[in-house]
């Protein structure tokens, strides 16, 4: 399969990973990988099918967008993450959930993952009025005791409180403080004139042994990773179509809702831990650092797995050897991955149109950032 793009000298064996991945693939991923050095792109890569100007469904890698919104409005003031979720929102107290803080929310500590009855499309679409249900819900664990990932629901929480702090909503101070300075390819609510450049997401290919081991594992639909997937919802949506869907575009869902693209992804952390065009970071280190830290580790009990999560992001160096500790971003379910390394200095986004096996970052990610780590030294 074909390589499209560029690389700076000394990446040449980012773009021979890339190409001997792309060769093992039986049917093209769509694929895009873009690598920052400091305020720099050095690696510009895509395939086949797609463009480096396609935008992509990046899934839950829109929840690096959503942290960094919150992080700045820590930053500034706006925010403590130490006050309690129901002194910015009284209707929240209820059921339980009045101790519960927003660094709880953030460290998916809140115990909420879902509701009861599942959410309807509609309502799944819009994070307003998931605030609104989850704010009749009962937690499904005790809040602050453990954790679990709120993997459709964390950027409504997170909203919510931002709306009642600063009268605005989080797709809001996005698109003020973040993508239009930017002008970065990552759209929380992409407007209908970006639409014929959107390319929906492609179901995941599977030989009959992967197919097996997917069939092999089945869980209740009532079980905390099926309602934190609202997978017990009458008219319930499978994950990977859920953004095909216009309304979840429009909207910018901040779980899961974002459209972009690598170049969008990496640019967002680049300038956030680096800076771009001149700028100054938009975080300062002490704020990376404590969104960075690990808050939960252990076992996840929405997935039943061992992960880690700082405040809204991914601790990446858990799942990858050759990323610096402190480094902060997201994956995304169709294999999407992104994130700013402040340590080795680069920031990193790979996105694909084609769901990858088993879900999450991609495997191939593996490969790309040991070729990148190689570059670096």
């Amino acid at each position: 399969m074909a390589v499209h793009g560029t690389v700076a000298a000394g990446f040449e064996g980012v773009c021979e990973e890339f190409a001997s991945f792309l060769e093992r693939e039986e049917h093209d991923p769509g694929a895009q990988l873009v690598v920052y050095r400091g305020g720099e792109r050095v690696v510009d890569l895509w395939s086949a099918g797609v463009t480096a100007e396609s935008l992509l469904a990046v899934f839950s890698s829109t929840k690096g967008a959503m942290a960094l919104v919150a992080a700045l409005l820590v930053q500034d003031g706006v925010l403590d993450l130490d006050r309690t979720v129901a002194s910015y929102w009284p209707e929240f107290a209820g059921r339980g959930k009045d101790g519960i803080t927003l660094r709880e929310v953030l460290a998916h500590r809140a115990g909420l993952v879902g509701i009861d009855r599942g959410f309807t499309r509609e309502e799944l679409a819009d994070d307003r009025r998931i605030a609104e249900l989850l704010a009749d819900q009962r937690p499904f664990w005790q809040p602050g005791q453990f954790f679990g990932y709120h993997g459709y629901v964390i950027g409504a929480l997170v909203g919510e409180v931002i709306v009642r702090a600063t009268g605005r909503t989080l797709q809001e101070w996005y698109e003020e403080r973040i993508r239009a300075p930017y002008g970065l390819d990552l759209w929380l609510g992409l407007p209908e004139s970006e639409e014929p450049r959107f390319l929906s997401t492609l179901p995941m290919l599977t030989t009959p042994e992967q197919q097996a081991e997917l069939d092999a594992a089945p869980y209740s639909r009532f079980s905390l990773g099926g309602i934190a997937f609202n997978e017990h919802a009458p008219d319930a949506v499978e994950l990977e179509e859920f953004v095909n869907a216009r309304p979840v575009r429009a909207k910018g869902q901040a779980s899961c809702g974002g459209i972009g693209s690598a170049r969008g992804l990496a640019g967002m952390y680049a300038a956030a831990a680096f800076g771009l065009d001149g700028r100054a970071p938009l975080l300062e280190p002490n704020t990376a650092a404590e969104f960075a830290r690990i808050h939960s580790a252990g076992t996840d009990l929405v997935s039943d797995s061992v992960k880690q999560f700082g405040l809204g992001f991914n601790t990446i160096a858990g799942s990858f050897a050759s990323v610096a500790a402190g480094s902060f971003g997201h994956s995304g379910a169709a294999g999407s991955l992104a994130f700013a390394d402040p340590r080795q200095g680069f920031a990193y986004a790979y996105t694909r149109r084609r769901y990858a096996y088993p879900g999450g970052a991609a495997p191939e990610n593996a490969g790309l950032l040991w070729s990148v780590a190689r570059a670096l030294r």
